[in-house]
């Protein structure tokens, strides 16, 4: 079973930063190598499910013309859009996936740190959506914390796994630390373009 917003709701409860986003030095170096891992310098629409309070999301709304950020808990959506605000080209939404897939085209997903709180049916749902919502051009990036979390119905290992055994795409990057795993496929055989400028 899928985790619900109770869980959400509780973490943020007493902290406005439950995983230490903004101070953990282990996170902003993941942000880093996130950001880094993109191929393309500029994307057109992005989505981000699992925002958080907008860290990475504040970073990628500087690499897109169209930022679509979403979160389970009310309290996370409010500080993602105090994260974001002044940036006009990005919206936050409060929704669960894989219930409120938003429509139309996407040029990047970015799933980061939400699988291992879905339970492998939703979770291939998810990969579903995602395949069937990417541009011709586009690509999926996830990453994903490799250990164990209680209450969690899978780990970053599985869930992992569930792309790389589902996800028709090409894969580009895997990058494998002892406690995260960060993977980009893509639509296209090859993704880096050498003369790419953005407007």
């Amino acid at each position: 079973m899928s985790l619900d917003a109770q869980y959400f709701a509780d973490l943020y409860a007493g902290n406005d930063d439950p995983w230490a986003f903004r101070t953990r030095w282990y996170e902003r170096r993941k942000r880093d190598l996130v950001m880094a891992s993109l191929p393309s310098q500029c994307y057109g629409r992005v989505f981000e499910p699992a925002c958080a309070n907008g860290e990475l999301s504040v970073l990628l709304a500087e690499r897109c013309a169209s930022l679509l950020c979403q979160d389970i808990d009310a309290t996370a959506v409010r500080l993602a859009r105090q994260r974001l605000a002044g940036v006009d080209h990005a919206r936050v939404e409060q929704g669960h996936l894989p219930g409120d897939w938003p429509g139309g085209q996407f040029d990047l997903i970015v799933l980061s740190e939400i699988g291992y709180y879905l339970d492998p049916t939703d979770w291939l749902q998810v990969i579903e959506q995602s395949v069937a919502c990417l541009a011709g051009d586009g690509g999926l990036l996830a990453c994903h914390w490799r250990h164990p979390i209680a209450g969690c119905p899978q780990d970053g290992g599985q869930v992992h796994a569930l792309l790389a055994r589902h996800l028709p795409l090409y894969p580009q990057l895997r990058h494998e630390e002892a406690d995260f795993l960060l993977e980009y496929w893509s639509c296209q055989p090859r993704v880096v373009d050498l003369d790419e400028t953005c407007p």
